[in-house]
C-alpha cells in the first residue's frame, strides 16, 4: 500500500477579524480544500469584499491546486464565509456538520424568518459525526466538536485537524461557549476528544488575536496544547474548567458582526437577495441577545 504524502498547510490571516483561512493540499495529487474562508464586510458602510478569497484563488492558481472541497467548520459569528463565493468560482462543493440544521432552527426564531429552510440544504454537504473522505489521497474525518456553537466540528486531515473554535494558540486558551445554543461543559468534551489525538497532530486555530501584540500564530501540536494551553493546562477536572470559562464568558461582550454574519453564514454564505431597488439589506433583532450595553469594551468577542 502506498504512503501518503504529507497534508500541506497554508494559512491566510485575515487581519480585521483575525480569522485564520487555509488551504488544506495533497501535493502527490495537487488536490486541495479551502477551510473556512472569509468574505470580507466593513459594517460601517455596509461594503462586502472579495480580497481575501481572491487572495486564496490566486494562491491556488499558482500552485496549479485543484479545489476539491470547499469546507467550513460551523457558523462562524464574527465573520462571513466565502463559501459561496468560491463554489461559484471554481464548482467544488462546500460542505459543514450535519448539525448546522440545529443552528438554523435557533438562528431562524430569532430572526423570525418563518420561510427560511433548515434543512441544511444551502450546503452540498453535510458532514455526519465521524464521517470519511478524502483530500487528494490523504485520508479525512469528522470530529463532532460542539461547545463554541451546536455544529461546531473539526476536520482530521491526515496529521493536521483543524480546529477553529475550540482551541486557540496555547497562550490563549479556549474559545467563548456563551453563543446561543453554546455549553462551556460540551467545550469540555471537544477538547478532551481533539487532545487524544496522538501527540505530534498539527492543530490550526481559527483565530488568532497576537496577545501581548505579538505576529499571528495559528499552528501548534496535541502535545503543546495538553502542556501549555492557559486555561487546558491548570485544569484537571471539567467542574473547574467550566467554572473559569463561564465566568470568562460573562465578562465578554458580543462580537461586533455576530447579528451581521450569522444571517449570511446560516445560508451557506449567501448574501441577502436583492430587493426591488437592486439592494441587499440586512436584518437586526433588537435586544435578542442576553447583553446590555454597558457590558464592557468592544474587544470582538474573542475568547
Amino acid at each position: 500500500m502506498q504512503e501518503c504524502s504529507e497534508l500541506e498547510v497554508t494559512a491566510f490571516f485575515e487581519k480585521y477579524t483575525s480569522s485564520l483561512q487555509y488551504v488544506a493540499a495533497d501535493p502527490a495529487t495537487s488536490r486541495c480544500a479551502i477551510i473556512d474562508p472569509v468574505l470580507n464586510f466593513d459594517e460601517k458602510s455596509g461594503a462586502t469584499a472579495t480580497r481575501s478569497a481572491d487572495e486564496i484563488l490566486a494562491f491556488i492558481e499558482k500552485r496549479g491546486l485543484t479545489v476539491e472541497w470547499i469546507l467550513d467548520t460551523h457558523p462562524h459569528a464574527d465573520h462571513f464565509s466565502a463559501a459561496d463565493y468560491l463554489r461559484r468560482k471554481t464548482g467544488a462543493p462546500t460542505a459543514i456538520g450535519a448539525r448546522v440544521i440545529e443552528v438554523q432552527k435557533l438562528w431562524k426564531e430569532i430572526y423570525n424568518w418563518p420561510d427560511f429552510p433548515t434543512d441544511g440544504s444551502q450546503w452540498d454537504k453535510l458532514f455526519a459525526e465521524g464521517e470519511s473522505f478524502l483530500v487528494g489521497e490523504i485520508p479525512a474525518r469528522v470530529l463532532f466538536s460542539p461547545g463554541h456553537t451546536l455544529a461546531s466540528i473539526t476536520y482530521v486531515i491526515g496529521d493536521a485537524a483543524f480546529v477553529h473554535d475550540t482551541l486557540f494558540m496555547p497562550d490563549s486558551g479556549t474559545a467563548r461557549a456563551d453563543f446561543p445554543g453554546g455549553s462551556a461543559e460540551g467545550l469540555w468534551l471537544s477538547i478532551q476528544e481533539i487532545l487524544s489525538l496522538p501527540d505530534e497532530t498539527r492543530l490550526f486555530t481559527g483565530h488568532d488575536y497576537q496577545p501581548g501584540g505579538r505576529e499571528p500564530r495559528w499552528e501548534s501540536t496535541v502535545a503543546e496544547q495538553r502542556a501549555q494551553n492557559t486555561h487546558i493546562s491548570t485544569c484537571c477536572r471539567k467542574e473547574e474548567f467550566v467554572r473559569i470559562r463561564e465566568a470568562r464568558d460573562k465578562t465578554l461582550p458580543m462580537p461586533r458582526l455576530i447579528l451581521h454574519a450569522l444571517q449570511v453564514n446560516m445560508n451557506g454564505g449567501r448574501l441577502p437577495r436583492p430587493e426591488a431597488n437592486g439592494c441587499r439589506y440586512l436584518k437586526f433583532p433588537l435586544n435578542a441577545l442576553d447583553r446590555t450595553l454597558d457590558d464592557g469594551i468592544e474587544d470582538n468577542g474573542r475568547h
